[in-house]
């Protein structure tokens, strides 16, 4: 899932728009068609804060309490202490951002293929991997109060996809198809919402996020 290019802000995110009938059944009755692999996330989730373990030889902990399992601390030593990024931390917070966002595609009805743990599916998310050396080695200490504007306008963004999607149900269960126009705007909200993740928590940038819905 990793993209390697070289312009445009360094978090792409994208949702092929279904052109064709989704399934109305599993649309439906998605919430519940969901529940094992949302039950399979809050493991991963209930997991963070807790877990500790050694890998390659340097030891590591979990990002803790709402990070969703993000390893976030970590990174922020590393980037802070020794401007370093190792890679299989990278992987993992790009991987575990991937479940998340297909699952978050799945329960807005953006796709109706079942989240896959490890498969890029339908629903694409591209981070840049950082030169750690180029990156501002306090800016981490306080990245995720600088997106405090991004949480605010996100919430209302939130809210708008909520309506988005209960219209889209319905749309769905009667023609069987996702109005384009509802569709590219949760999109968007994803998008906007990984590229705040990406900043803030992940910290694989010190681009400040942009104010917009579109790539």
């Amino acid at each position: 899932m990793e993209a390697g290019a070289p312009t445009g802000y360094p978090v792409a995110f994208s949702v092929d728009y279904p052109d064709r009938p989704l399934n109305r059944v599993t649309t439906g009755f998605r919430i519940f068609v969901a529940i094992p692999i949302l039950i399979v996330a809050a493991t991963l989730g209930g997991e963070a804060g807790s877990n500790y373990g050694n890998y390659g030889g340097e030891h590591w902990a979990w990002g803790g309490g709402g990070a969703a399992a993000f390893l976030f601390f970590g990174p922020l030593l590393m980037i802070l202490f020794r401007q370093k990024y190792p890679r299989w931390w990278f992987d993992w917070n790009l991987e575990l951002s991937g479940f998340t966002t297909r699952c978050l595609a799945y329960l807005a009805l953006l796709r109706d293929e079942y989240p896959s743990t490890d498969e890029e599916q339908a629903v694409h998310l591209d981070l840049w991997y950082p030169d750690a050396m180029e990156l501002n080695r306090w800016l981490p200490l306080v990245k995720w109060l600088l997106a405090s504007p991004h949480y605010i306008v996100l919430l209302f963004l939130w809210l708008a996809a909520l309506v988005c999607i209960v219209i889209a149900w319905f749309a769905i269960l009667f023609t069987g198809r996702y109005p384009r126009g509802l569709f590219e705007f949760v999109d968007g909200v994803l998008r906007w919402g990984n590229r705040v993740i990406a900043y803030a928590f992940i910290l694989v940038t010190d681009e400040y996020p942009p104010f917009r819905l579109s790539p």
